[in-house]
């Protein structure tokens, strides 16, 4: 009876390791570099495709490696251009991925998942409603950007420009995973983007942005703000109790102190909630400890939850306040609500 071989993922292991094993199988230390440009720059999902290798050595990688790529599940396309990709994972779990172009800035973004699931039960969130299953692996995250990059050459014959982890799961709970994915995407031996392209999203854990600080990364920080005093904030997004805002305000003072990385605040504003003058007033106090950009978001309502829309006048106001005090303000309009493709609203829906 012959005994099943488990196979091993290939993109788990290091150029290192790598080496190692074609060393080991008597074969020149070079291989490892060009199976490691297959997977990361090439963006290789089988190993026929690796064609600068002989045939006896992909069937010899076959027989121990297994290339666990994600798949195309569905697609969805707004009527605003957004669109939406559920991929479907190795072991069957989905993820929601969003490309949002804007021409008219020459800005088209792709925003990816980081977990399947989230455990942190924010009140105005669709996927805040799912159990946390698991953190994607570094690759399931880089498949993400690769695929979402064809379909923006197919669509808008434009490359990626931007790449925001702002999509299901909280990324400093994935945080070795989505490090080691910003490295895929970021190397000369990946993709080669900049850094700078790219945004972590956090809704806020204060030990982990401290962390991020200490190794020295280079991309953008975003919080995922919402309310302006712990108060409100406590209602709607549990992890304050634990990462209250004097906590957050400290450790992310230390990033920029660390880093001098851009940093933003994700605003989301509800009627009658957070979209007050007062509100904005404590939103003023937070922007002056380092320079921070804050992004005003339309909400975008999920069933069940008790929250409405602010009306434009509200935003507009609310924004003019900020811009008065000297705080760089952004009024992001919603994209790909028709689709559920808007923030707040990835749930893996049919």
């Amino acid at each position: 009876m012959d005994l099943k071989i488990e196979k091993k993922d290939i993109r788990k292991f290091s150029k290192e390791e790598l080496t190692t094993f074609f060393t080991e199988l008597g074969e020149q230390r070079f291989r490892a570099n060009q199976v490691y440009e297959w997977l990361w720059q090439k963006s290789a999902h089988s190993f026929d495709e690796m064609t600068n290798l002989s045939k006896k050595l992909r069937e010899q990688l076959s027989k121990s490696f297994e290339i666990n790529a994600i798949e195309e599940d569905k697609i969805q396309k707004s009527l605003d251009g957004t669109i939406k990709s559920r991929f479907r994972l190795h072991d069957g779990h989905l993820i929601e991925a969003v490309l949002i172009p804007v021409p008219s800035d020459n800005r088209f973004t792709v925003c990816v998942s980081s977990q399947v699931g989230c455990s942190l039960a924010c009140t105005f969130c669709a996927t805040g409603r799912m159990d946390r299953v698991r953190n994607l692996d570094a690759a399931e995250i880089y498949d993400q950007v690769v695929a979402v990059n064809k379909q923006s050459l197919e669509n808008f014959n434009h490359q990626l420009t931007n790449i925001v982890y702002m999509g299901m799961g909280e990324p400093l709970l994935a945080y070795k995973n989505v490090l080691k994915s910003v490295e895929h995407l970021t190397s000369p031996e990946g993709l080669n983007m900049s850094p700078k392209r790219i945004t972590v999203s956090t809704a806020g854990i204060a030990k982990m942005i401290r962390k991020l600080a200490d190794d020295g990364v280079k991309f953008n920080l975003a919080l995922s703000l919402h309310a302006a005093d712990d108060k409100k904030r406590d209602r709607i997004m549990p992890i304050n109790e634990q990462n209250n805002l004097a906590a957050l305000m400290d450790a992310i003072g230390y990033f920029y102190q660390k880093t001098r990385n851009r940093i933003s605040y994700e605003y989301i504003a509800f009627q009658n909630f957070n979209d007050s003058l007062e509100d904005a007033a404590n939103l003023v106090k937070l922007c002056k400890r380092f320079p921070v950009k804050v992004n005003i978001i339309e909400y975008n309502p999920i069933d069940g939850a008790p929250f409405l829309k602010s009306s434009e006048n509200n935003i507009d106001n609310f924004a003019k306040y900020l811009l008065g005090r000297e705080v760089m303000v952004t009024v992001r309009r919603s994209r790909g609500k028709d689709i559920d493709a808007a923030c707040g609203q990835l749930a893996n829906k049919d």
